[in-house]
């Protein structure tokens, strides 16, 4: 449990607490240090960087390629409609300048679809650098905490 909030927050003492260790300062400086525990959180933070760019793309292929019928129904809907099962995704700005008059936003395509683009080209790279620069910053922790510690 240590690894998976330590992945999630960055703080040591805090993911040692949460995970119940009863010193959590001393015993999370002591877990960080493990092997077998740092190569875990590698594991995770390698995880949670494919996962947030999954989550990426497919939030840019919804403003690329969704579907504004809601946004439209929006524009013909009486103020006692249940508003809540609408997809509003693509919309950027709604705005009501005069009495009966709206104006809708949308988020732009091409620039999503760039956006697209860019992301599939430069994924792998950018990637393992973000990963290399998260591992080198682990492995400064590591030394200085097991420095403290032995």
């Amino acid at each position: 449990m240590f690894c998976v909030f330590y992945a999630q927050n960055g703080n040591v003492t805090e993911s040692a607490r949460l995970a119940g260790y009863a010193s959590p300062q001393k015993d999370g400086s002591f877990l960080l240090v493990r092997d077998d525990v740092s190569e875990y959180i590698h594991s995770l933070y390698k995880q949670n960087l494919q996962y947030l760019s999954q989550k990426a793309v497919s939030g840019y292929e919804r403003l690329a390629f969704g579907n504004v019928c809601d946004a439209v129904k929006l524009l013909f809907a009486d103020s006692s409609e249940n508003l809540e099962n609408y997809d509003l995704f693509n919309v950027a700005e709604i705005k009501r300048p005069k009495e009966n008059c709206m104006e809708i936003k949308f988020f732009d395509r091409l620039k999503a679809l760039e956006k697209l683009e860019l992301l599939n080209s430069t994924e792998k790279s950018s990637a393992s650098d973000f990963y290399n620069a998260v591992l080198g910053g682990l492995k400064n922790s590591q030394n200085y905490g097991g420095d403290d510690l032995q």
